[in-house]
């Protein structure tokens, strides 16, 4: 089975990702660890990926599908793929098509995780790390039982992302939107994609993810 996981950044994408790689045994393709681990592997595309990397340059599609292809290739042809991060245009959408098709795969199901922007700038401006383990909080949803103290390790220096602000989350919401609206269409006329509330509870989202991939939503 091959899927595209939808949704902007802090919608539980990368959970729900690596819950599907838990329970099903599928491959996660994230396109920015693919380039990172292609340059770092030296193979062609990721040779021609860091010269781009390296000059400030965008990486163009056509480096990214070689990446994706590089990356298939790898996998035994009934292990199941998580597309995560790609496509994010038209041109990435159809580039993804015919990757699939050249190695007898398909697109089974688009599963958008749909996100209230106001709520999210909640989830993700309250977020803060334990600086010694590493374990999450957050300000409103899961604070530490004893404050200032981290309850995993008892450490009491904490972090905070420094993108993680009220303007850089609404503009990456805007992005996101203006980037996947065009896609959606593409999707929706082969009647793959399905929506799943990204602001329920985790396990709850990933039981919705089940019932779609197990056929009982569409």
């Amino acid at each position: 089975m091959n899927i595209i996981l939808l949704g902007p950044p802090g919608a539980g994408k990368g959970t729900q990702a690596s819950r599907l790689v838990d329970s099903r045994g599928m491959v996660q393709l994230s396109t920015g660890d693919m380039l990172r681990a292609a340059v770092k592997a030296g193979t062609p595309v990721g040779l021609q990926a860091k010269a781009l990397m390296e000059s400030g340059a965008l990486v163009p599609d056509e480096v990214v599908s070689g990446i994706i292809g590089e990356a298939l290739d790898a996998l035994s042809s009934d292990t199941g793929v998580i597309f995560d991060g790609y496509p994010r245009t038209e041109a990435q959408a159809h580039s993804l098509d015919a990757i699939l098709e050249q190695r007898g795969r398909s697109l089974d199901h688009v599963v958008e995780l749909e996100v209230d922007e106001d709520a999210l700038v909640e989830r993700i401006t309250g977020r803060f790390t334990c600086a010694s383990c590493g374990e999450g909080y957050h300000d409103t949803f899961k604070k530490p039982k004893v404050e200032g103290v981290c309850d995993k390790c008892g450490g009491t220096e904490f972090k905070r992302r420094p993108d993680d602000n009220e303007e850089t989350v609404r503009t990456r919401m805007a992005e996101y939107r203006a980037k996947t609206a065009p896609i959606l269409p593409i999707y929706e006329a082969r009647g793959i994609v399905s929506r799943v509330d990204g602001m329920a509870d985790m396990d709850d989202v990933s039981v919705a993810i089940a019932a779609i991939l197990d056929g009982g939503a569409a």
